[in-house]
């Protein structure tokens, strides 16, 4: 079992391999005495450090929690981390037009305009993509082709139940342009989607969804570790508690799988 000092000498390795050299990560770190030992230790040297997940996924989950929950500042500086550890500008800015589906797309703009002042910043040409031209018939049959890939039964229950007619009211536009656009938008692999889903559904304490993406992660093949790492990586970001409670809606489905 490592002690303290040597969580603090980990989360010291894991901040210079995210940040700058010299950075300290997070603007906060001289507010208040002892904030800068705490975050070392536990942000970066236990859930950073973590096994079971890999650094570029874990990445991808926070930039998922930061952009549902609107912490730009925060945001910004793992932005720079992302690029620092390998992450295409491209993958960043999916992941935060992904988040729009479940946090709105007011959070997708304002992240993606807090992305894009990092590019500009370090000389990288934000990448663009011209509108797509499928039809709505099209959009609505790959959206419903994917849904069954995700979530097979379960994918006509409760508000996606098809003889529900008060969610039948929006559940047809999730269909068409969640699943039928957003999900089939190149750039960030089906796998990255649905750990950026899951992530996003535990920052935003929406439950039964993150019940739902959870399985859909274990029928993509994400493993039941990586599943439960994904969740993890939310908690210095979006809380502790959110976290444990998607643990433990997501406790049944994992252990099935």
């Amino acid at each position: 079992m490592s002690t303290r000092e040597e969580l603090r000498r980990q989360g010291e390795a894991m901040r210079a391999r995210l940040f700058a050299p010299g950075s300290a990560g997070t603007q906060a770190d001289d507010a208040a005495t002892g904030l800068r030992d705490f975050l070392t230790e536990t942000e970066f040297g236990i859930v950073w450090c973590r096994p079971g997940l890999a650094l570029s996924d874990r990445m991808v989950c926070t930039l998922a929690a930061l952009g549902c929950v609107q912490r730009p500042a925060a945001l910004r500086r793992y932005v720079g981390a992302a690029l620092n550890i390998g992450l295409d500008a491209r993958v960043i800015q999916e992941v935060l037009i992904q988040i729009g589906i479940y946090a709105g797309f007011t959070a997708s703009e304002e992240a993606l305009e807090t992305a894009a002042a990092v590019f500009a910043e370090r000389g990288i040409e934000a990448p663009a993509q011209e509108a797509r031209a499928d039809s709505l018939e099209t959009l609505s049959a790959r959206g419903r082709e994917l849904l069954l890939a995700l979530h097979r039964e379960g994918g006509d229950k409760g508000y996606a139940a098809p003889d529900n007619s008060v969610t039948g009211a929006l559940y047809p536009v999730a269909i068409q342009y969640g699943y039928g656009e957003i999900w089939f938008r190149p750039g960030l692999e089906r796998r990255s989607r649905v750990l950026c889903s899951v992530a996003a559904f535990t920052a935003l304490r929406l439950e039964a969804q993150t019940r739902k993406f959870g399985q859909a992660a274990l029928n993509l093949g994400v493993t039941r570790t990586e599943v439960i790492e994904a969740v993890i990586q939310t908690a210095p970001f979006s809380g502790f508690a959110p976290a444990l409670n998607a643990l433990a809606v997501l406790s049944e489905v994992l252990r099935a799988g």
